[in-house]
């Protein structure tokens, strides 16, 4: 208890830190505006706050890397149409950009781009028919399906439906880019599931891993770690596992 205290004190003097500093900047900006002989925005000038003076960029490891892993592989397979269901609109739309795709979510987008349609699927209820979709992918949504998120019913056993429903409509020869949370198995409602490496196999035991890659959730551990140790997959809580699957049999 005395270290959450401890804890919220730091971070309350930091934050007032930050704040100070950026007012002070506020003010010095506007001085060197009355000096300046760009005049056409100091009549409309707005306080917004935001504060980002870190020393390198600060990015989500898990989904700058996933989507960088998946959009190479699409580079290397290069397949007619892409299957995408409910991943990161990010990856579907700049990949349109050299694939044609086909991006499917519970809660449509309404995202305009040349080679790109946005469509409406329940992943525990797909609109096609068995073994007919040669590249799919689903990445970072499996572990929310259920648990009620993105307006889903409740369903303690979502997350299997859906796996079933990717595995049902993959074609015979076909490719399952798959991404999920990986680390020490749990639920964390309502937001997400963790997995643990081993699971993730044995739900697709009936496929063949063509690749595994981790992202760890520390970055001294490295980016994209292709094939990794044991003992690195044991150390995690929250990082990334993305499978290459291939369907070789009914």
């Amino acid at each position: 208890m005395i270290k959450k205290i401890i804890r919220l004190i730091k971070g309350k003097i930091i934050k007032n830190e930050i704040e100070r500093k950026v007012k002070n900047d506020f003010k010095h900006f506007l001085a060197l505006s009355a000096k300046s002989t760009n005049k056409i925005y100091l009549k409309n000038v707005e306080y917004n706050p935001i504060y980002e003076n870190t020393k390198g960029t600060i990015f989500d490891r898990h989904y700058i890397y996933h989507t960088s892993w998946a959009a190479r592989y699409l580079a290397k397979v290069k397949p007619t149409l892409h299957i995408d269901i409910s991943s990161s609109l990010f990856f579907s739309g700049i990949c349109s950009a050299f694939n044609d795709i086909s991006f499917y979510d519970y809660r449509p987008a309404n995202l305009i781009l040349d080679n790109l349609n946005c469509l409406q699927a329940d992943l525990i209820n797909l609109p096609f028919k068995n073994n007919s979709i040669f590249s799919l992918s689903c990445m970072h949504t499996v572990e929310h399906v259920g648990l009620g998120r993105y307006g889903d019913e409740l369903d303690p056993d979502g997350d299997i439906k859906a796996i079933s429903e990717l595995k049902r409509v993959l074609a015979i020869k076909g490719n399952l880019i798959f991404v999920v949370p990986i680390g020490n198995p749990k639920i964390v409602f309502n937001a997400h599931r963790i997995y643990s490496h081993d699971q993730i196999l044995t739900f697709f035991e009936d496929l063949e891993l063509i690749e595994f890659v981790l992202i760890p959730e520390n970055e001294e551990d490295g980016g994209l770690v292709y094939s990794p140790s044991k003992e690195l997959l044991e150390k995690q809580n929250y990082g990334c596992g993305c499978y290459w699957f291939k369907k070789n049999r009914k």
